[in-house]
């Protein structure tokens, strides 16, 4: 479904991507593992148009992507939830849904995923007229992970979804997630906690200042005594 060829990505003068390669198959869900600045939100982010690479390719479902616009990327079926949530405070929990299906047509479809979204997340029925930035912490990622998934993606990009949620919250989270993964949902997951990323997943990335350093099963790298070292404080 998504590869990614030889991708380098610059901020001004600093190169970000070094090269990045990786693949992503219809219906696994892969992780991408690594310390802060690594570039694994960099990476999510010029999948999803928001950054243009300076060299490289992105190949999604056989159709070049790299430089494409956000909107028409989101189109194609991608959609990002990123790091930090970035919810319209002023707006309402139910209008933060609906911007998510903001390219769709099908009334009667946007219904049902409303209501689908609240069935994964109830207190966000609850809360649907209130403003998000009333919301707590743990209910704005709630709101986050379900506005990404009212446009219905093929892929969905997670950046860092357990980001200083409470124990119990990520448990909410990682259970929505495999469920996602239970309807075969395509998933590339950031996430800081890495033991975790690699319960769940299928397959694993390790990157490290902008390169790909390992990668394979997720079980296999669970045990990589590397990866136990630098990531899972084993």
């Amino acid at each position: 479904m998504l590869e990614l060829r030889e991708v380098e990505v610059y901020y001004g003068g600093i190169r970000a991507l070094k090269g990045v390669s990786l693949t992503i198959a219809d219906g696994e869900l892969v992780t991408l593992i690594g310390s802060n600045g690594a570039g694994k939100s960099t990476a999510l982010k010029t999948i999803s148009g928001l950054l243009r690479p300076k060299a490289g390719t992105i190949l999604y479902n056989g159709q070049r992507i790299e430089g494409t616009s956000p909107h028409h990327i989101v189109g194609l079926g991608v959609s990002h939830c990123p790091e930090g949530r970035r919810i319209f405070g002023q707006l309402t929990v139910e209008e933060n849904l609906r911007l998510g299906a903001v390219q769709r047509r099908d009334r009667d479809g946007v219904k049902a995923d409303l209501e689908r979204v609240y069935g994964l997340f109830p207190i966000l029925k609850q809360r649907r007229q209130q403003s998000g930035a009333t919301l707590s912490g743990g209910e704005q990622q709630m709101l986050a992970l379900s506005r990404a998934l009212m446009s219905r993606p093929k892929l969905l990009l997670l950046d860092e979804p357990s980001l200083g949620l409470a124990p119990l919250l990520v448990e909410t989270i990682f259970n929505t997630i495999r469920q996602l993964k239970d309807e075969k949902t395509t998933i590339l997951l950031v996430e800081q906690n890495a033991r975790l990323a690699l319960d769940v997943a299928d397959r694993a990335y390790v990157m490290e200042t902008g390169r790909i350093t390992l990668d394979g099963p997720a079980a296999e790298l669970k045990h990589n005594p590397q990866v136990e070292h630098t990531y899972l404080g084993t």
